[in-house]
């Protein structure tokens, strides 16, 4: 069963949204350094330092001369993320953030849908070491209407669109989420770094991560399409129907049943519909090309402008994956290609952290 609980956050004295960041996997060289330059407290000061160590002892130093501080009571927190998508859509996602125990996949209650990586993990084990918490949220999707919805005062904590109310925890969460599948939208290497940590200290608070749980249901969540582009590949070949411009051939793409796999192809040539394999996803399609000279976009118009000038080779303009097909192949047991999913927006980190002592 799925142990969702109350926990005792740390957090930001005095949050203000110079502290806050993306997601350490998702920041640039050049965006971690403009990051830090806001504010010395800037949480990829901690997230991405380039000293696990320094990192840990900086987060510790924190929490000694409270610019953070710790919350005397445990408890759930509401979320709502205001954001406007990649298709320019205005919309709202709400879920929850509590504290999670990491269980192996073999138990069934956490189901992973993507391949990790052993680098990740290694720092962001080296991290989990040194400052003894969970400093970033891991995203988790469920199915079921949510056992609590945003409060209608004035939240606690706000910054960039996204909003936490501090919830009592007699609110029947723990309960709620008994029995419950999970399956990771977001944040696998740390899921799995989780784990690891968990086995190497062995006490209960080790075992124990920040998670965000929206429902399946809620009407802000989105998955949007990434798209492969592939350079120094002239030996991809592909054969389809015809579609005039890349707009034209989206149209059709999204006309096609999900009952089989289809993608479409654009080249100097123009663009064309590529039908696959009944049962199969989109990504898997593609996948068949393998992943030498590959790259990803969320954006069609960069995708095929890369072609235009020559700077790749083809490019596959993909439909969404239904979070509906990715729980079942998760439920099966099955992992799926790499950004098999793009789940927008990002979780803030510099929000809350959840630490790893009682």
């Amino acid at each position: 069963m799925a142990d969702v609980a109350p926990f005792r956050a740390v957090r930001y004295a005095h949050p203000t949204p110079t502290v806050v960041a993306p997601p350490y996997d998702v920041i640039s060289p050049d965006e971690r350094e403009e990051l830090a330059a806001r504010d010395p407290h800037n949480v990829v000061n901690v997230t991405l330092n380039a000293s696990e160590d320094e990192a840990g002892r900086l987060f510790r130093a924190w929490l000694d001369d409270c610019t953070l501080v710790r919350d005397d009571e445990p408890a759930v927190w509401a979320l709502s993320q205001d954001y406007v998508g990649p298709d320019g859509i205005s919309r709202t996602r709400q879920g929850i953030v509590a504290s999670l125990r990491a269980e192996p996949y073999e138990a069934h209650v956490v189901l992973p849908h993507e391949r990790t990586h052993a680098g990740p993990k290694e720092s962001r084990l080296r991290l989990l070491r040194a400052a003894r918490a969970q400093v970033e949220p891991i995203f988790l999707l469920y199915d079921g209407e949510p056992p609590l919805a945003p409060p209608t005062r004035e939240p606690d904590i706000e910054a960039e669109g996204t909003q936490l109310w501090r919830v009592a925890d007699d609110v029947g969460v723990p309960e709620f989420f008994d029995g419950r599948e999970l399956l990771i939208a977001d944040g696998h290497h740390r899921y799995e770094t989780a784990l690891a940590y968990a086995a190497e200290q062995g006490s209960p608070a080790s075992g124990r991560l920040m998670a965000a749980l929206v429902s399946t249901s809620d009407p802000g969540l989105e998955i949007f399409a990434t798209h492969r582009v592939f350079s120094g590949r002239p030996d991809i070949e592909v054969e389809g129907e015809q579609l005039g411009s890349p707009e034209q051939a989206l149209s059709g793409l999204g006309a096609e049943p999900y009952d089989r796999s289809a993608a479409v192809a654009y080249t100097a040539d123009g663009a064309a519909l590529v039908g696959g394999e009944p049962g199969e996803l989109d990504v898997e399609l593609v996948d068949r090309y393998g992943h030498d000279g590959i790259s990803y976009t969320p954006d069609w118009r960069e995708a095929v402008g890369r072609v235009d000038t020559g700077e790749a080779d083809v490019a596959f303009l993909l439909r969404p994956t239904r979070i509906e097909d990715v729980f079942a192949r998760a439920r099966r047991g099955e992992v799926m290609p790499p950004k098999t999913t793009y789940f927008f927006p990002k979780l803030l980190s510099g929000l809350l952290f959840h630490p790893l002592e009682p």
